[in-house]
């Protein structure tokens, strides 16, 4: 069987295809990307796919099985990309597709969700087999602001007290790698959070235990949220999404009691203090 992992030069990309050598160092794999030369060397066949490029898409597929489609970094782009490769997919005999979508897609209020409901509607249209991974919020996701906050003595957001069922991004790579090499999961949708929540006061009073230092969380509202990451140099569309997906934990998006991801993995969760751990020490 021959897996092809598209966005392989991508965080979540990268860590699947060490999972999937981990997991199976024999596996016949094949690493998409729109820049080969920036896959690192891992004795894997890289060919170009990129999802704007519709005539990469097909020769890239020849001869694949199953094609984890990891969704497209190009927010408001998605759901045309998605379609095309989808397309190509079937045209070229790929057998499976396995997608990674957004946790609770169907209903969930985060403004990512259009378009991972769109690439849903895609694949149960296509007559294809899949399997959609509803991947909740990587905790890499706030870590990444921890060493701002060190430095400003304070951890900002507009997330309230919603709690966040997040977990590391390797722990989704790892259910991507089970899903992809083993049998029973056609036609499924997994729901998939870390085993534990929080919410940010709780991340920033871990942040002050590791450093030993008071780093509080400051909740704002959205709009002053958004306006100190335009200050940082965020572009002003990407300051409000963000804003605004905080907004939506606030109101319960990224939260879950789903166990899926734990059971896949065959281990609990990374907890969130060991991703901070991890942020602190890079």
């Amino acid at each position: 069987m021959t897996i092809a992992v598209s966005g392989s030069t991508g965080q979540l990309g990268r860590l699947v295809i060490d999972a999937l050598q981990e997991k199976s160092p024999d596996a016949a794999i094949v690493a998409l990307a729109r820049n080969p030369e920036k896959v690192a060397a891992r004795g894997i066949e890289v060919r170009t796919a990129d999802y704007s490029a519709p005539d990469t898409l097909g020769p890239a597929l020849q001869g694949v099985d199953t094609l984890l489609l990891i969704s497209s970094s190009e927010v408001g782009q998605r759901a045309v990309q998605h379609r095309a490769i989808i397309a190509a997919a079937r045209a070229a005999g790929v057998r499976r597709i396995v997608y990674t979508s957004l946790l609770h897609a169907d209903t969930s209020v985060l403004s990512l969700a259009d378009e991972h409901r769109d690439t849903e509607r895609a694949l149960q249209d296509s007559g294809m087999d899949f399997t959609i991974l509803r991947n909740g919020w990587y905790t890499e996701n706030y870590t990444g602001s921890v060493p701002a906050a060190v430095v400003n003595g304070g951890f900002i957001g507009s997330a309230g007290d919603g709690r966040i069922s997040s977990a590391a991004r390797a722990d989704y790579a790892r259910a991507a790698a089970e899903v992809l090499l083993s049998e029973g999961h056609d036609g499924k949708i997994y729901e998939l959070a870390g085993d534990n929540s929080y919410t940010l006061a709780d991340l920033a009073a871990e942040i002050s235990r590791q450093t030993g230092r008071d780093i509080p969380y400051r909740d704002l509202p959205p709009a002053d949220y958004a306006g100190i990451l335009k200050g940082a140099g965020l572009p002003d569309g990407l300051a409000e999404a963000i804003a605004g997906w905080d907004v939506a934990a606030s109101q319960g998006a990224l939260q879950s009691g789903d166990k899926r991801l734990s059971g896949l993995i065959g281990r609990p969760t990374t907890p969130m203090r060991d991703t901070v751990a991890a942020a602190l020490a890079a």
